[in-house]
């Protein structure tokens, strides 16, 4: 499986490489306010690429903080009922018995 997933990654290198040697010609990139930003295209795609992926990871960020919060809750609870039940496995001691009246 390791040997499939290198071939799959040396492929895809090589689709990507010749990609931007394809796309080496100047874009101009227009702003508000008449700024206007120069580069090539593969450049400008790999900017907004890892600044899309940046955005998504600050995204999903508290969410995954939410989820790992409720893991610990549940795991804490799991542990006390566990601790409970082996308590249980022990049969229960008799109560006194108060004869006197």
């Amino acid at each position: 499986m390791k040997f499939v997933s290198t071939i799959v990654g040396i492929i895809l290198f090589v689709l990507f490489f010749g990609f931007a040697l394809k796309n080496t010609q100047e874009v101009d990139l227009h702003f508000f306010l008449n700024y206007e930003l120069r580069g090539p295209l593969v450049l400008m795609l790999l900017a907004f690429f890892v600044t899309g992926a940046a955005l998504g990871i600050l995204a999903v960020t508290p969410t995954v903080f939410r989820h790992r919060r409720e893991r610990s809750k549940h795991r804490t609870a799991i542990e006390a009922l566990q601790s409970v039940a082996r308590g249980a496995g022990t049969p229960p001691q008799p109560d006194s018995v108060n004869t006197q009246q």
